[in-house]
């Protein structure tokens, strides 16, 4: 008799869930069709322990499973199938789990379960193989199959199956290892054992919790093999909020070897602890509280960053560390905890990446060193210079005089950088750093105000009409507005730590802006966005007047003006400019010039100074005869730029 859909597709659904829980391939997974009579039917069991064999068979009224291949269960007994069949065939399906010791049979879509699990077995019977098989004339088993692939179309009496004793869970964990998705593998299985403490495998140590009613939270430190000291075994803490059921389980599984780990990026090194949790039948993300998961080390080289990373199985088969999710707490530096917003089948650890070094940092300190000194001389004797300037527009010099005293608390607070932050101070490092990003972004500002307003005063030949107000805005209130929103956000300026080169131990400290990624965002919002301004504008001014002068006869005796935008161009945009280009092969020539020209940036403003200068009194000089009152006007004219 043929199947009803209905009768079908129940069963299709049933396989593929049983599929599902038990996937696996070690499973032991026999079907086929039990031809039987139209009276009252029965199941009946008869298991053992040992590995001697296991029967399967059927007649009229009786489908039979007997024989030895438990490691604990003992069951005998008989279950009679109320339900009278539509037919005289009805499907079913053997399901025997070695390292659970779990037998469940399937028969028309509802499940009979022989043996329950009881822990993960240290030896147990697997790998069956079909040993015998006896014929029937009318009743027993139709379409026999395993794994899927069908023994024999007609009907059978009995198959019989023998198997090996092994050791369950060092296979188990062999198969784990060659599978992409072995950690997981392992966690499902912990939580099906059926058992709450602590459940040991070769390749990990778990700990099954059951959050009960009333579950407050919990700290607890995760089992752990013998060779592995006390005092380096994880701790975990887990929120109250993880509990959303009644009753639910939590797997924290401690993995000691990376060898299920192994993928993902070959630039980063992972930790020897990897620790796994996750929620009975639950997919758990953005926890109001996190979980909490402290690792215990040997400390780092001092070029080595640690993070904490995830891997989400549900998203990807193989390995892909992520960062979202962990929040990086280093306690110390044999200590690091990581505060983590999800929960599902995952690994959290703690990442070793090695940090940018920086080589012949003692020459470049010392090249900077001596050049800052000659700037903040420079600064001085141009301020007095201008102070005592009597000549020239009041706007111009306003705007010379802010460059320099710009300048000036640049290269003041960069050489005090370094002896600040030996001292060890948080406060006084964070203030310093504070004012060396403050002191370097009114530079840049007030560069782009020179430039500007001298490309003004060339292409018109007059005053500004901007109040003096605007000036002091644009060159110290936009900083001091960038900068006030930085310390609002927190955790920007602080001590930071530059390795020389990776064979060095010895590492230069200076107060600037942190090693993390709101600092390294800030960075290039801000600073590389203001160098890009000067870089450009002065490119783009001094292509624009090159352009013009040819072309307008008033010009071109106004060697000057040109000169003085010419200068700013190659000042402003040579020695800021490298800096966009750090990055390149020459890298480390890039950063010798970048080191040599911007720490005596102060001694080529009063250079460019004294250069126009001397032009004004040549050109008055060379005013005599008819011609003096027209050179007069072009000298006064030029004294502004």
């Amino acid at each position: 008799m043929k199947q009803t859909p209905k009768t079908v597709k129940m069963w299709i659904i049933t396989c593929l869930l049983f599929t599902l829980v038990l996937g696996n391939d070690r499973v032991f997974k026999m079907c086929g069709t039990w031809r039987h009579g139209n009276a009252s039917r029965n199941l009946k069991y008869d298991l053992k322990t040992g590995c001697k064999e296991i029967e399967i068979s059927a007649n009229e009224r009786t489908l039979s499973i007997q024989g030895s291949i438990t490691a604990k269960c003992t069951q005998s007994s008989s279950i009679n199938l109320e339900s009278k069949p539509l037919q005289n065939q009805s499907p079913f399906c053997v399901f025997w789990e070695p390292l659970l010791d779990l037998l469940i049979v399937q028969l028309n879509g509802k499940n009979h379960t022989l043996c329950r699990p009881n822990g993960l077995q240290e030896t147990c019977c697997t790998d069956l193989s079909q040993e015998k098989q006896e014929t029937s004339a009318l009743y027993g088993i139709v379409n026999g199959s395993i794994y899927g692939d069908t023994i024999r179309y007609d009907v059978m009496e009995k198959y019989t199956f023998q198997g090996d004793t092994i050791n369950c869970k060092k296979k188990f964990c062999d198969e784990a290892s060659k599978k992409p998705n072995g950690a997981k593998m392992i966690e499902e299985v912990v939580m099906k054992s059926n058992k709450t403490g602590r459940v040991d495998l070769p390749c990990a140590q778990s700990t099954v919790i059951e959050m009960k009613e009333g579950f407050t939270g919990l700290s607890l430190t995760l089992p752990a093999p013998r060779n592995v000291a006390p005092n380096m075994i994880p701790s975990v803490y887990l929120p109250s909020c993880l509990k959303s059921r009644s009753t639910s389980k939590v797997v924290c599984t401690y993995y000691k070897n990376k060898t299920l780990f192994q993928g993902g990026s070959s630039d980063v090194v992972l930790l020897d602890d990897i620790v796994g949790l996750s929620v009975e039948n639950e997919i758990i993300e953005n926890l109001p509280e996190p979980v909490r998961i402290r690792f215990y080390h040997s400390p780092l080289p001092s070029n080595y960053s640690r993070r904490c990373v995830s891997w989400d199985t549900r998203k990807d088969i193989k390995v892909n560390w992520r960062y979202d999710g962990c929040e990086t707490v280093k306690i110390h530096d044999r200590e690091t905890e990581c505060c983590c917003n999800l929960l599902t089948y995952f690994a959290i650890l703690v990442q070793v990446e090695k940090k940018a070094t920086v080589h012949h940092l003692e020459a470049l300190t010392f090249i900077t060193a001596v050049g800052c000194a000659m700037s903040l001389v420079s600064c001085l004797v141009l301020f007095y210079w201008l102070c005592k300037c009597r000549r020239g527009k009041g706007q111009s010099l306003l705007v010379h005089r802010g460059v320099v005293v710009a300048t000036f608390f640049l290269c003041l607070c960069f050489s005090l950088t370094s002896s600040l932050a030996k001292t060890g101070n948080e406060t006084i490092c964070k203030i310093m750093g504070t004012l060396l990003h403050y002191s370097l972004l009114s530079t840049l500002c007030w560069m782009t105000v020179e430039m500007f307003h001298t490309f003004f005063l060339v292409c018109c030949v007059s005053s500004s009409t901007l109040p003096l107000w605007v000036f002091y805005l644009a060159g110290f209130g936009i900083p001091a507005i960038l900068v006030c929103r930085l310390l609002s956000i927190g955790d920007i300026y602080g001590l930071r730590k530059i390795m020389p080169s990776e064979d060095d131990t010895s590492l230069y400290f200076m107060c600037w802006m942190l090693d993390s990624d709101k600092s390294r965002l800030a960075h290039h919002i801000i600073i590389i966005g203001l160098l890009a301004v000067v870089v450009s504008s002065g490119i783009v001014m001094l292509f624009f007047v090159a352009t013009k002068i040819p072309n307008r006869p008033e010009w071109r005796k106004n060697r000057m003006a040109f000169f003085s935008i010419w200068g700013l161009t190659c000042l402003f945009c040579t020695t800021w400019g490298l800096g966009l280009f750090s990055f390149v092969p020459f890298s480390e020539a890039t950063l010798f010039l970048f080191c040599i020209i911007n720490s005596c940036h102060g001694v080529f403003h009063l250079l460019r100074y004294y250069a126009i200068e001397r032009m004004k009194k040549r050109c008055e000089l060379s005013s005599d005869g008819g011609s003096r009152g027209s050179v007069m006007l072009q000298c006064r004219d030029d004294e502004g730029v």
